[in-house]
């Protein structure tokens, strides 16, 4: 498996040099370093797939919807020809399952499609036309067409949880490739081999589309090094991030230090927290704490939607479902964590909540934990309201198997705990007809506080369809404004232009009298497909 990899940086359809810090890729259930060395990238080397990716984009800007929506569909075809090697490699360096990654593959493959559907259907570019009204008094208004347009370079950070839907083809690099932008992926060094695997699938598609090479390039290196490098580059326009808030942060502020700020599309962290409504823990307690101990679990905690806060009225209902929670945290397995490192911030993260005053560790799994195998035990801690809200400490997030249950015993410290909240990717409530006909305060202080409400589920697992939002308000996200899954993740890396007076031999035609892309369009006010 590891014969075909390089362990080389893919710069413009060429391979890096050897001779740079040697680093591997780590089998977390062995411990063992996987072959091949990798070779990190000298910042020469950044430079020029970025100086590569700016000249790519003065033609992958200009060419048409097709090319770019062909290209994405190849790419998916391409992961989908590494078949079983690309399974193999990537359970070999993070321990998930294999059906697991199946299932990540395919959505993968399925959110690039997606995207090419986009494309050509063409009507993201929110084509606006004003025609010029030479007879208006006291001033006439001119002829004003409006679009957005790619950004240009794009940086993006493959993440550890997800290696390949956020990952070197995920879904910020099919997103930016289909605004129109060249792409230059930071390799996530966890899984530097299933992301070399994938750079080459890119770069094959590149080539087979007639683009320039330039268009698309795969580094390995640090992220305080090679990464920092990249966004500070003067040909990088925006980045794309998922991970953890302290290299988040970082991003953003190397961005903002530039010359010229440029934007940091950055997920970072979230406790999603559950809204457990009176009526529903009468009607279904059991169901949820059932429920909830499969979220709270799944992937080994390690999804940016894991419910990590709990919200509970105290009560004969919440003592029972407690216990049922117990039971079920007690029969969970224990599971191998994608790295040490990931496993030992977990361990840290977890003592420092369980280890405040007044919080409880309610139950663990039965089954104690194989260090050897980068194993974590799935837990629960319970605490009040009063501790959580004297102790902002107690919303630290412990990306792993692991929540907090907090009880209060009044409505209204509930509504104090959800107010002393920070951004979330998601909020979830769980209620009856009853709980939900006077929920709609908490709704509306929960719409200030995330990007997605849930009712009646549980917030893991994320659809990837046009109405989805993967974003929130900080720390959650660098910008709430977007999403990073979903068809709208593209309007990251666009912008908008207006043409004034411009003469239609010198317009796009996305903007042209006759519509010939046939795009839905705002035109003087009202939507429309015809031609004007």
């Amino acid at each position: 498996m590891s014969s075909s990899l390089l362990g080389l940086s893919l710069l413009a359809g060429q391979t890096g040099a050897t001779g740079g810090t040697v680093f591997h890729a780590v089998n977390p259930t062995t411990g063992e370093n996987l072959a091949p060395d990798f070779h990190e990238a000298s910042l020469a080397e950044v430079n020029s797939a970025l100086n590569a990716a700016a000249a790519a984009f003065e033609i992958y800007r200009a060419v048409p919807a097709e090319t770019r929506a062909r290209l994405l569909d190849t790419i998916a075809a391409e992961i989908e020809a590494l078949g079983d090697a690309l399974l193999q490699r990537a359970h070999a360096e993070t321990g998930l399952p294999l059906p697991r990654l199946t299932g990540e593959r395919a959505r993968t493959c399925g959110q690039l499609r997606l995207f090419a559907a986009v494309v050509r259907e063409g009507s993201w570019v929110d084509a606006r036309i004003d025609t010029a009204l030479p007879d208006r008094q006291p001033l006439p208004r001119p002829d004003l067409r409006r679009m957005l347009i790619a950004l240009g370079p794009v940086v993006v950070f493959g993440s550890s949880n997800f290696p390949f839907a956020f990952s070197v083809a995920g879904g910020d690099t099919a997103s930016a490739l289909a605004a129109g932008c060249p792409v230059v992926v930071k390799a996530h060094r966890a899984h530097a081999g299933t992301a070399e695997l994938v750079g080459h699938a890119v770069v094959r598609a590149v080539a087979a589309c007639g683009l320039p090479a330039g268009l698309f390039s795969l580094v390995h290196g640090g992220g305080s090094t090679v990464g920092i490098a990249m966004v500070k580059h003067p040909a990088v326009t925006a980045v794309g991030f998922t991970g953890s808030h302290a290299a988040g942060r970082a991003l953003c502020d190397a961005a903002a230090s530039r010359p010229h700020p440029i934007p940091v599309f950055a997920e970072m962290s979230s406790l999603n927290p559950v809204f457990l409504l009176p009526g529903a823990l009468r009607d279904r307690g059991p169901a949820i704490a059932t429920g909830l101990c499969g979220s709270f679990t799944l992937g080994v905690g390690q999804f940016c939607t894991k419910p990590g806060l709990v919200f509970a009225l105290r009560g004969a209902d919440t003592s029972a479902f407690l216990e049922k929670l117990s039971a079920a945290v007690q029969g969970a397995a224990c599971a191998t964590m994608l790295t040490p490192g990931i496993r030992s911030a977990f361990l840290e993260n977890r003592a420092a909540v369980t280890g405040l005053a007044g919080v409880t560790l309610l139950a663990a799994a039965s089954a104690a934990p194989d260090a050897k195998k980068t194993e974590a035990q799935p837990s629960v801690a319970v605490t009040t309201a009063q501790n959580f809200l004297a102790h902002p400490a107690l919303a630290t997030e412990a990306f792993g198997p692991f929540t907090l249950v907090v009880t209060a015993e009044t409505a209204a410290e509930l509504t104090a705990c959800a107010r002393a909240l920070e951004g979330q990717l998601t909020a979830t409530l769980h209620g009856n007809t009853d709980d939900l006909a006077s929920a709609a305060p908490l709704v509306a202080l929960l719409e200030q506080k995330a990007g997605r409400l849930v009712l009646n589920a549980f917030p893991t697992g994320v659809e990837v369809s046009p109405a989805m939002n993967h974003g929130g308000p900080s720390p959650a996200a660098s910008d709430t404004r977007f999403t990073s899954v979903g068809t709208a993740a593209l309007l990251r890396f666009a912008r908008p232009i207006c043409y004034q007076s411009f003469p239609a031999a010198l317009l796009p035609a996305a903007l042209q009298d006759a519509n010939p892309l046939g795009l839905m369009r705002l035109v003087d006010g009202q939507r429309t497909t015809a031609a004007r």
